[in-house]
């Protein structure tokens, strides 16, 4: 089978809650200490992954992390009874369920052993992303055990490297060569740039990448600034579209210039400030929608019902769309929850080049194995948790029996201590 883009989206976990742990990210520090709801949470997610399906897109699935973390509470010298509030919270986030931050993927085509590289992301910037990368690590190295897949440590401290959601990746058609862009930051007023250029460059050299086809942009910092911790906040990309804000990157025209020299056949979609603020942009994560090529060959937005409720941005779509321009469907998907944590459509999915068959069937799904994961999730899943309800025995129990059913039910019982 030849090569084809796989969306592999995590699975909201069961501590599913609203810490406000990122500063940067605007929803998340806005919806701090609001009473979350896990289970309608994942099924949501599912929900994003039958429209996927019904779209004939493939469709992987990451799955949630131990919930606490004890082991890393352990190596604090504390357990999860005596540690202060805001380390249990670091303890139990559920923010795994990003996927696009769990790893840097290159294809096969662009890397120089011909083999599809993935660098699994250190996230060292926020504590309670700090230590999701074993566990992360621990799954892609199940699910890419084939000698068609190279899975890497990660970038060492204090390197910043959040994976996928500060790279994109532009190719005539998903098995051919193609042009990867590293987004890397400098500063962003009061928060904090996440990815440093000097992981970005370790990726693209551990990956073999081809230098006339790697390119290193710097984020702005007036975008950072505004609430875009991540460049899939302001920019993505698919095929031969690169879909943009016009303050996303901090020199644009040497960025389009250079991005045009490497491909020629690009095509740069770019929404004016002067129509779509960067405030709207993001308030809407207009930008964190998933840019697919559909099996027609037509290329279509994934976004989230806060685009068509922000007036701005949706004008700018419609007319898109009417004006005859590349992006020629728009698809919604309901996932609030994520949103108001934090993370839209394309913070939920890690995209991976590859042929299916070479890939652990345990990590794809269709509508029978969504089917069962959400019979799983109605069962188990928290219903809500308040951030009183944290430091709960009772929760915490029900946490960690909600992952082993999971994960049994998906014969996946080695990642239980995992």
């Amino acid at each position: 089978m030849p090569r084809v883009e796989i969306n592999f989206d995590g699975l909201i976990g069961p501590s599913h809650n609203y810490a406000g742990l990122s500063p940067g990210n605007l929803a998340a520090t806005r919806n701090s200490g609001a009473v979350s709801a896990p289970r309608a949470a994942a099924l949501q997610g599912i929900a994003k992954m039958r429209a996927n399906l019904a779209l004939g897109l493939t469709q992987g699935i990451l799955l949630p992390h131990p919930r606490p973390d004890h082991r890393w509470l352990d190596s604090l010298a504390t357990s999860y009874a005596d540690a202060p509030p805001h380390l249990q919270a670091q303890a139990l986030s559920a923010s795994a369920m990003w996927a696009a931050n769990a790893a840097t993927v290159s294809p096969a085509p662009d890397t120089v052993d011909g083999r599809c590289h993935l660098t699994v992301a250190n996230l060292v910037t926020m504590p309670h992303r700090s230590h999701e990368w074993p566990h992360t690590l621990a799954q892609l190295k199940l699910a890419f055990a084939h000698d068609a897949f190279r899975v890497h440590g990660p970038v060492p401290a204090p390197f910043g490297d959040e994976g996928a959601a500060n790279h994109m990746r532009l190719a005539p058609d998903h098995g051919a060569p193609g042009v990867e862009i590293f987004v890397y930051g400098v500063s962003g007023g009061p928060f904090p740039a996440r990815q440093h250029r000097q992981a970005s460059e370790t990726v693209a050299r551990r990956h073999g990448l081809d230098p006339a086809r790697t390119l290193f942009v710097q984020q702005s910092e007036g975008a950072i600034a505004a609430g875009a911790f991540h460049n899939d906040v302001v920019a993505v990309a698919n095929g031969c579209i690169l879909f943009a804000h016009e303050q996303a990157f901090a020199d644009k025209d040497r960025f389009y210039a250079e991005l045009r020299q490497a491909m020629p056949q690009v095509e740069i979609v770019e929404v004016p400030a002067a129509q779509v603020s960067l405030a709207d942009a993001i308030r809407s994560y207009l930008f964190n929608a998933q840019l697919v090529t559909l099996p027609t060959g037509e290329s279509a937005l994934i976004l989230p019902t806060e685009a068509r409720e922000t007036p701005a941005v949706w004008r700018w779509l419609e007319s898109h769309v009417a004006g005859n321009g590349p992006i020629r469907k728009l698809e919604l998907v309901d996932v609030r929850e994520s949103m108001a944590n934090g993370g839209g459509p394309a913070c939920l999915r890690l995209r991976v080049v590859a042929d299916p068959a070479t890939i652990d069937p345990r990590f794809l799904v269709d509508a029978t194995r969504l089917d069962r994961i959400a019979s799983i999730v109605t069962e188990y899943w928290p219903e809500r948790i308040a951030q009183t309800d944290i430091a709960d025995a009772a929760l915490l129990g029900r946490i960690g029996l909600a992952r082993a059913a999971l994960l049994e039910a998906l014969e996946l019982v080695e990642l239980i201590d995992r």
